[in-house]
């Protein structure tokens, strides 16, 4: 037929879901500079929310019980996890912090990571805080297991 126009029909398009938030995460030292830099101008991009988490390892055994021990904040974390907050907020993004304290960190992140569904999430914690050894097995970990985008640096 010439002249004939198709058109989709709005049941033909695929919907996407409205809300993708960037997820900055570290695992209890300060963040990349970069992965900051990154994960707000994503979410200011794209107009989410930026999701700031902590992830601490707190060990579980009977001894922990028992003496009842809390996540104890290391010196400067606090400081270093408002920064990228305050820049997203200052620049009109919703941002919620989190703290994640579990004996499995990185399960713990990805469970969270599961329910919010992020369009991104961001892996930031300054590398050279970390065991090289750690850094390594969580971001395979995470690599492997996530169901978004991911970021690492370097």
């Amino acid at each position: 037929m010439l002249g004939t126009k198709r058109t989709r029909t709005s049941a033909a398009i695929p919907r996407i879901s409205g809300s993708r938030p960037v997820i900055l995460v570290t695992f209890d030292v300060p963040f990349d500079a970069e992965a900051t830099t990154l994960a707000v101008d994503a979410a200011v991009e794209s107009g989410q929310k930026l999701i700031v988490v902590n992830v601490a390892e707190i060990p579980l055994g009977p001894i922990s019980l028992a003496m009842k021990y809390e996540y104890v904040e290391r010196p400067g974390v606090e400081d270093a996890l408002r920064a990228p907050a305050d820049l997203a907020h200052s620049l009109a993004v919703k941002v919620e912090r989190l703290r994640l304290c579990s004996p499995r960190p990185v399960d713990a992140l990805l469970e969270l990571v599961a329910e919010r569904a992020p369009g991104l999430l961001v892996v930031g914690p300054d590398r050279e805080l970390l065991r090289r050894r750690t850094y390594a097995k969580l971001a395979k970990k995470i690599r492997d297991r996530a169901t978004c985008l991911v970021w690492l640096p370097g």
